[in-house]
């Protein structure tokens, strides 16, 4: 009953809607190339930060999740701002000078343990030569003081 000139994107009785199927399957594939871009995109400040530092990279997470939950851009931009910043290293040269305060105070209570042998043994009489300390016995006794 339905005119033969009609164009072919009008479906016939009794034959599937092929254009209707082909829009179908496209707007899947748009809605979940668009939806896989603004995922990559809305995690881009996490994949910069990644290559710094732990507690940099943690923030930028934070404020990454909280653009995608509250959807305040500002929380987004911010997070992009300090993937951007390299923060500076305050841990190494606080660990470096903690190691360096310990070898010191072992080596000053070393060479005070010494100065009150020689006294008492300057006191009495006595001179001996010290014996020679090797290198394995202050190792093994700046482990035992070591917290690491």
């Amino acid at each position: 009953m339905t005119p033969h000139h009609l164009p072919f994107y009008f479906a016939r009785p009794g034959e599937p809607d092929w254009l209707m199927i082909v829009m179908g399957i496209f707007l899947i594939a748009a809605v979940l190339g668009i939806g896989n871009i603004y995922l990559r995109l809305h995690s881009l400040p996490e994949r910069m930060a990644h290559k710094g530092q732990k507690l940099q990279f943690e923030i930028v997470a934070v404020l990454g999740l909280l653009a995608l939950f509250t959807h305040v851009h500002l929380f987004w931009i911010a997070a992009l701002l300090l993937a951007l910043i390299d923060l500076p290293d305050f841990g190494t040269p606080l660990g470096r000078i903690a190691g360096s305060v310990e070898r010191i105070a072992d080596s000053a209570e070393g060479a005070a343990v010494e100065q009150t042998a020689d006294d008492a043994n300057v006191e009495t009489g006595q001179e001996k030569m010290a014996p020679a300390v090797s290198k394995e016995s202050v190792t093994s006794k700046k482990e035992v003081r070591s917290h690491a």
